[in-house]
């Protein structure tokens, strides 16, 4: 007789279940605001029951980190121009792009507001990027800035223009931002 498999199925219904519950909140943050976003409207929307999204997520705060870790992870690939300010200049302006995203920016602004401090989930794929950016530019040249100086400089101003203002950060903004920052590396 053969033992039962206890190995979980890729893509079974509980990976079904996680994609629609996704789809279904980028859905409603589209269509309305995030303080008005829940657990029950997304189980509506997502066609399962809400007894569901309790059990695995709890709140709609960890639904939210979820749904933007996923959305984050690896999304921007780390390029590789052979210098610093092109490797800077071509992810900085892929930040920017991303970020300028309606839906990006809705599931940004929506998990801050409902998650703890600390931000939004993209931070540490955003600061791991940055990171290998750097490490290439210290194996190349034997230095570089440190990460947190650098995404200081770089993603807090961009960020704060994603989220707060209503000026979008442009691939070229960016792109100044990144030759303002090389300058005082330069002075300093």
């Amino acid at each position: 007789m053969a033992e039962p498999s206890t190995q979980a199925r890729p893509g079974g219904r509980s990976a079904k279940v996680r994609a629609a519950v996704h789809r279904a909140v980028a859905e409603l943050l589209v269509e309305e605001e995030a303080e008005t976003l829940t657990l029950p409207a997304v189980a509506a929307r997502a066609k399962v029951h809400p007894t569901t999204l309790y059990r695995r997520w709890g709140s709609t705060a960890q639904l939210l980190t979820d749904v933007a870790t996923s959305r984050f992870s690896d999304d921007l690939v780390v390029p590789e121009t052979g210098s610093l300010a092109g490797d800077l200049e071509r992810w900085l302006a892929d930040v920017a792009t991303d970020v300028a995203d309606p839906d990006t920016l809705a599931l940004m602004r929506a998990t801050i507001a409902t998650g703890p401090a600390g931000g939004c989930a993209c931070v540490e794929d955003r600061h791991r990027q940055l990171g290998a950016i750097l490490q290439r530019e210290f194996d190349r040249a034997g230095s570089a800035p440190d990460v947190e100086s650098a995404a200081d400089f770089l993603l807090g101003p961009l960020y704060y223009r994603a989220i707060f203002t209503s000026e979008p950060a442009s691939a070229d903004w960016a792109r100044g931002l990144v030759a303002t920052y090389l300058s005082t590396l330069r002075t300093s």
